[in-house]
């Protein structure tokens, strides 16, 4: 068994987002590639995004501190500290409005 704090592992991917050049850090926390399940934990600096990019299988969000936007097409979701989203089968980006830190959760 292992057990690791969401809350320590998000402060400390976002003291490296604000750091890194790109304004973005991630840390796989459970999983991997190789696996069917891969739970990981970005953070972004405010005004950051992901880039549109494909839905990789069955996924969820989950707001551990700060507010982003989901969008998908015209629709947008905003997500706060404790939001989970269902992320749509469908092309998203991700918009970091404060700096955030979430849970991305994929099963494949």
């Amino acid at each position: 068994m292992d057990k690791k704090s969401l809350t320590a592992v998000a402060r400390q991917q976002l003291k490296l987002a604000a750091t890194a050049s790109s304004g973005r850090s991630s840390l796989t926390i459970c999983g991997g590639h190789t696996h069917s399940l891969r739970q990981t934990v970005i953070a972004m600096t405010a005004g950051q995004s992901l880039a549109e990019h494909e839905n990789p299988g069955e996924a969820t969000l989950l707001v551990l501190s700060g507010v982003l936007t989901l969008i998908s097409g015209t629709n947008e979701w905003k997500g706060s500290a404790g939001d989970l989203i269902v992320i749509p089968n469908a092309r998203h980006s991700v918009k970091a409005i404060d700096d955030v830190a979430f849970l991305l959760t994929v099963a494949k």
